[in-house]
Formats: C-alpha cells, structure tokens, sequence
C-alpha cells in the first residue's frame, strides 16, 4: 500500500505521541480503534471510551465530548472533511506532528519531544478532572502522585452518559422516573466514594446540559432549539427553573445518606455556569439545601467575575474558575467552532486579567479557588497569575507531570 500523511490539529493530546490501530467509521464500540467521525457528540460516549484516539473533522479542543477525552487522555485530531473520507484500514496518529499515517510506515512517527513541565508541588491543592471511576483508581493506584490529590471534581452529565441515563427524559415523566433518576446518579457516586482514599473528596457539578447535546440523547421530552445554546437555557438558570430536579437531587442525597452514613459527607455540590451573586442565593433555597450543606460556585463567565466577591459574600464554600468558557465569553470565540480557533485565545490579556481578579477577589473574601487549567497553559499561568488554592486539571494532563507515570486502570 502507498502510505500518505494527512495533515491535522491536536484538539486533545494523548499520553503517548504514536497511536495506531484499525479505523471505526460504525459510531459503535470497537475496542482499541481509531473512532472516524464528522463531529464528536453524547450518542458516541460509549465508542469514544474504548477507542485509543478520535479523528474528526470539526469541534473545538474545549468542547464537552473533548472533555471526556482530554481526561481519559484519548488524543483527538481534527482533519478536514475530505481527508476525514479517506481513512480506512490501520492508520497511526503522531502526535508530534499532529498528522495520520496512512499506510505502511506507522511505525515511523517522530520521538516525543522532551518539554519541561512544572511540578505537581507548584500546583497546591490539586483537583482531578474525572470522567468516570476508572480515573479515581488510575490517581489513586499512583505513588507519589496520590498524596497530592485532594479532590475530584464530576460533572453529573458524564454520569448520565456512563448510566445510559437520558436525563431531561427522566425528569420529565413523572414522579417515578425522577424518583428512578436520583438513585441512579446516588448508585453511581457511592462507587465513586468507595474508591477515595482518606482526606480525599468528590465534587459533583449539577446537571449542565445545553439544549445541543440534550436533543441528542433526549427521546420522548420536548427540546426547544437554541440559536446559540452556549448562551441559553442551561447551568444555574435552568436548575432554577426546572420544577423536578430539586427532588431528584433530594433522593440522589438522601439514598447517599442511607447507603454511606458520615461518608456522604464527601460529596459535595457545585452550581454550574452562573451569572452573579442573585442567582447563587435563589439556588440553596430552590433546591431545598440547608444553610450548613456546602455549596461551590463555578466562574466562568465575565460577569461572574466581576461578582466574585459578592458570591463568596453569598455562601459560596469554593470556587472552581472554568477557564474554557471564560475564554469564549471574554474573545466572543466559539470553543466549538474550529473556524475561529486562531481568536480562542488561553492567554489573551483579558482572559488573564479576569482569572487573576477572581483568584485576588477570592482570597480577600478567604474563600478558596481552584483554575482549571489546560496541560499546554499550566507553566504560564503559574508564572503571571496570582497564586490560587490550587489547579484543577484533566487526568489525562495531570498524568505527564507526576514523575512516575500512571497507569490506567
């Protein structure tokens, strides 16, 4: 076979710089393939966690199934649309190159280049971003990386993609289903809580899910389309107005209570993509949360950043500052959009500016704060930022700095 080189970009790294393996066009599972797509989305989860990369030909490094892959640490390389129809039979990605080899030579991709990264002891309390318990034990069977895991942060969709769990379906269909809902997500975080090791907690982000991706797994409940789901009805403003995941939330926390007595406790909860102050104190009392049970805020918006002090003055226990949507907001940048992925900038003034005023805003207020940060921007921040409580950072990054390599388990 002739081979030829496909040119690309390197929306998610991997852990190793070559992989091969036979191409997947079928969107179903097939163990350690290439999964061939147009675009990435929640009806591939399940292919997408037993594949060794992804190539596609749209999507931004950011997006949500990005997410996923960039804490699995499954590399995703974006082609253009008529390279994409090229790709059949065994191909190898390098990474390096950020190219696909198509052929007989995939065993001649560039040696990694050697990079200086920072120390996890530079990045204080460290939060793991998880995509699914297989990620806690990959941490936790790791020496020394463990001792500075402090916690790991969840976002409840991933959960619902893990379950098979059409959420806005089930909270939708009566009392049962919802009832039916909060066990599942209850069932799945007692595993979770199972596999922490002592001084170590699980943070859960409630439910988060644009009207995009909720068409794609949703059947039977009636989605309204969005112009700009970005900027819509999802985060804090939908859990306001959802009527039916309060009690959802109520029987995930009671059925953890029963199950785990004390050690529910390691579970906490945090508001996902709000705006100000307002809209974090309606949250508590619409949920029906009690004063002690702590509550985080997520800052990723630049009008949250302004109102930093004003929601830690509101109760909020922590913050977490989600750098990927902050960056969109703050460049009018589309993370999802490969179009205009030159002005999706990490390390815009502005973007730095807004972290470093929610990192000083949080501090005089004592609150603590955690900034997510990609592997590739994680030295920069720490030499021009002011130094938060910590980082927060994908598995699949957080594996290249620990001096012994982790293991997926």
């Amino acid at each position: 076979m002739i081979e030829r080189r496909i040119r690309g970009v390197l929306l998610t790294p991997g852990t190793t710089p070559v992989v091969s393996g036979p191409c997947n066009r079928t969107a179903r599972p097939v163990e350690g393939s290439i999964l061939v797509v147009p675009a990435l989305s929640p009806r591939l989860y399940d292919a997408i966690m037993v594949a060794r990369a992804v190539v596609c030909s749209s999507g931004g490094s950011t997006a949500h199934m990005q997410s996923i892959c960039r804490a699995k640490g499954i590399p995703v390389l974006r082609v253009d649309p008529t390279d994409l129809d090229m790709l059949s039979g065994e191909v190898t990605l390098d990474l390096q190159t950020q190219s696909i080899l198509v052929g007989s030579a995939g065993n001649r991709a560039a040696e990694p280049t050697r990079t200086s990264m920072p120390s996890p002891d530079d990045l204080g309390s460290i939060c793991a971003v998880i995509a699914d318990s297989r990620d806690i034990r990959t941490i936790n069977t790791s020496d020394p990386g463990v001792t500075r895991v402090e916690s790991f942060f969840l976002r409840e969709e991933f959960l619902c993609l893990a379950a098979a769990l059409s959420p806005i379906d089930a909270l939708h269909s009566g009392t049962a289903s919802v009832v039916a809902y909060g066990r599942a997500i209850a069932d799945q975080l007692e595993t979770y809580v199972k596999l922490l090791l002592p001084g170590q907690r699980l943070v859960l982000r409630m439910l988060d899910l644009r009207s995009d991706d909720a068409a794609r797994i949703t059947a039977r409940a009636p989605i309204h389309p969005e112009p700009n789901p970005d900027m819509g009805l999802h985060g804090t403003r939908w859990l306001l107005r959802s009527a039916s995941y309060p009690q959802a939330l109520h029987v995930m926390l009671e059925t953890l209570r029963v199950r785990l007595g004390a050690e529910a406790g390691r579970v906490s909860l945090s508001a996902p993509f709000l705006n100000d102050a307002e809209e974090f104190e309606e949250l508590r009392p619409h949920l029906g949360l009690p004063a002690e049970a702590p509550l985080s805020a997520f800052i990723e918006t630049p009008a949250a950043v302004h109102a930093t002090s004003a929601i830690c003055a509101a109760g909020a226990h922590e913050l977490f500052i989600g750098t990927k949507d902050l960056v969109q907001f703050y460049l009018a940048a589309d993370r999802n959009n490969h179009l205009v992925a030159e002005s999706y900038r990490t390390r815009h003034p502005a973007v730095l500016d807004g972290l470093g005023r929610a990192i000083e805003d949080a501090r005089k207020t004592r609150t603590p704060a955690r900034v997510f940060a990609l592997g590739a921007d994680l030295k920069y921040y720490l030499e021009r930022l002011p130094t938060p409580t910590g980082y927060m950072m994908c598995v699949g990054e957080l594996q290249r700095l620990l001096p012994t390599p982790l293991q997926t388990v």
